[in-house]
């Protein structure tokens, strides 16, 4: 009978065991959890502070007894793994009835990660807290009810959440971000909106900051910020990333890089025994092929199954078939989908971002689209941004996407369709329902695939806000869009201004203000630039189209004053 050990619970480790009993009902599978808990909702959490979700127990998704139960597993909550002997294939375990020695045939190490502690004086005082546990999520809680001040410290995903969960229970919130912007995978300018949206639910947002202490003041604390003055607080939440817990693997000497466990498409160490998943490996990037942890619940889940696989075609199944008869599965490279709730905004993303690609070497373009949900005479169209970049063959590289509504149904077809190695034009031709309430003849993702399409075909030429200072020099802007809107503002200074119905009747007035330049096209989001670029190739112009339009360079300008004139 074999011994399978699983060290660590919820996502990977809990998917692994559990495949693995479907696979050998004679096995015998062991879970260590140094904690209490061995299937929480640890997603859930920040709403549990928020009091959206109202029940403690609602977090616990299985115990261990109940899943012990349903699939025969030996759950042993309590339990720290102390060593890992490779050569004698043991694990020391200590518990509270003391130490002792288990013996496996497979090892799966699934330790997760722990918060990254910021070096700094003070984050040790019993203001601080983190948002990584059920408990965490109880004593958060019951201090929010009580108002108050909170200052969160980290705007990634959790410190999103955690913000917005406190605010929500009563508290005044200031959020700090180390980047020059909060959600720092998200482009700049999609990160814009989401400012926006922060700021409109009332939390102080401070970008670029530098966190140096923190003080206890009596009950409270105070919240130490170079070059500002120092925020008052009775909770200061820190969520500043992920760290993972390699410690075990690295007293074994297995392979690490980055402080993370080095394991192969397999899930696979450099131990032939002993495999690893979670929040603790390092993951190769689907679209840049670089190596990063990817801290998500799905990727780890997945990657538990196809190592469960991979376990029994190493060391066999007893009364089951193996996997091995048809050949095991790779563990697919994660794309890193995620999404996230800011106020009434969803913030989705899939794939790489401007800087992964760029850290890699990998050339792209990007594509900026503005388009309502759903059909606009529909009440309730709402607008989103969708950011695309597509590499030099026409690949998808990655997406992301913000708006109130519809934008996880686009970022999951674009995952899907980078999953299944579509190109940027082939969005063109992507079959999705349509009826008023729920979309468009012409859907957002087939949008995003037209302009695909017409860049690569020489169509149409782009350009971006953060080159709009130098072309200003080298180029006449010509604003299309109507008086009115050019009226209102915002602009871009020294614009020249024709509406794109127009355009034809006046393209001397564009030649004689162009003196011999080409010419920077922008409107409101991209599609009125797109026609006037094509009336000015056709007349001879050299053009080039704001990408997104004004809609883009307002959102990047949040952040660049002086870009625009008001």
């Amino acid at each position: 009978m074999n011994t399978i050990v699983v060290i660590g619970g919820v996502a990977a480790g809990m998917s692994c065991a559990a495949r693995l009993r479907r696979l050998d009902e004679k096995a015998r599978i062991i879970v260590l959890e140094k904690g209490d808990d061995i299937s929480i909702a640890s997603c859930g959490l920040p709403y549990f502070v928020s009091g959206e979700i109202e029940q403690e127990r609602s977090l616990r998704v299985q115990t261990p007894a109940s899943i012990g139960a349903s699939l025969n597993l030996d759950i042993r909550v309590g339990h720290e793994a102390l060593s890992i002997d490779r050569e004698r294939r043991t694990v020391r375990v200590r518990s509270s009835a003391g130490e002792e020695e288990l013996s496996y045939d497979a090892l799966l190490l699934a330790p997760g990660a722990r918060g990254v502690e910021l070096p700094i004086p003070g984050i040790g005082l019993p203001q601080v807290r983190t948002l990584r546990s059920i408990p965490d999520a109880v004593e958060v809680a019951g201090i929010a009810k009580n108002g108050g001040r909170a200052v969160v410290i980290g705007a990634g995903f959790i410190g999103l959440e955690a913000a917005e969960a406190l605010a929500l229970a009563g508290m005044e919130v200031a959020l700090v971000e180390g980047t020059d912007h909060v959600l720092p995978p998200v482009e700049e300018e999609l990160s814009a909106l989401v400012l926006d949206e922060l700021e409109g639910l009332g939390l102080r947002v401070i970008e670029s900051a530098r966190v140096t202490g923190i003080e206890e003041v009596g009950q409270g604390a105070r919240v130490l910020i170079e070059g500002l003055e120092p925020l008052e607080a009775d909770l200061v939440l820190v969520a500043v990333g992920t760290r993972p817990r390699s410690e075990l693997a690295e007293a074994a000497g297995l392979e690490l890089q980055r402080g993370a466990i080095v394991v192969d498409e397999h899930g696979r160490t450099c131990d032939p025994r002993i495999w690893a998943a979670g929040d603790a490996v390092l993951s190769r990037s689907a679209t840049t092929g670089a190596l990063r942890p990817i801290p998500l619940a799905g990727p780890a889940s997945r990657a538990g199954r196809r190592i469960a696989d991979d376990i029994v075609s190493v060391i066999g199944a007893e009364g089951a078939a193996s996997p091995r008869d048809a050949g095991t599965k790779a563990i697919a490279a994660p794309l890193g989908t995620a999404i996230v709730r800011v106020g009434r905004l969803q913030v989705a993303m899939t794939g790489a971002n401007s800087r992964e690609l760029s850290q890699a070497g990998v050339p792209f373009r990007t594509i900026h689209a503005h388009h309502n949900q759903h059909v606009a005479y529909f009440p309730g169209a709402q607008m989103m941004a969708l950011i695309v970049h597509v590499g030099e063959d026409g690949a998808i590289l990655g997406a992301q996407g913000v708006g109130r509504d519809g934008v996880d149904r686009r970022i999951d077809v674009l995952a899907t369709a980078i999953r299944a190695g579509l190109k940027a034009e082939d969005l063109v031709d992507i079959d999705l329902a349509y009826s008023p309430p729920f979309g468009a003849p012409k859907d957002p993702v087939n949008m995003v695939g037209m302009v695909a399409e017409n860049l690569n075909s020489g169509l149409l030429e782009l350009c971006y806000p953060w080159q709009l200072e130098e072309m200003r020099r080298t180029h006449l802007v010509l604003d299309v869009r109507r008086p009115d809107e050019i009226e209102r503002g915002p602009r871009v200074p020294g614009a020249l201004g024709i509406a794109h119905t127009e355009l034809r009747d006046r393209l001397d007035e564009v030649r004689e203000a162009a003196g011999g330049r080409p010419v920077l096209v922008h409107c409101a989001a991209g599609v009125r630039s797109y026609l006037a670029h094509r009336v000015l190739a056709e007349a001879g112009f050299v053009s080039t189209s704001l990408s997104g339009g004004m809609n883009t360079l307002k959102a990047w300008a949040k952040r660049h004053p002086g870009t625009l004139e008001y």
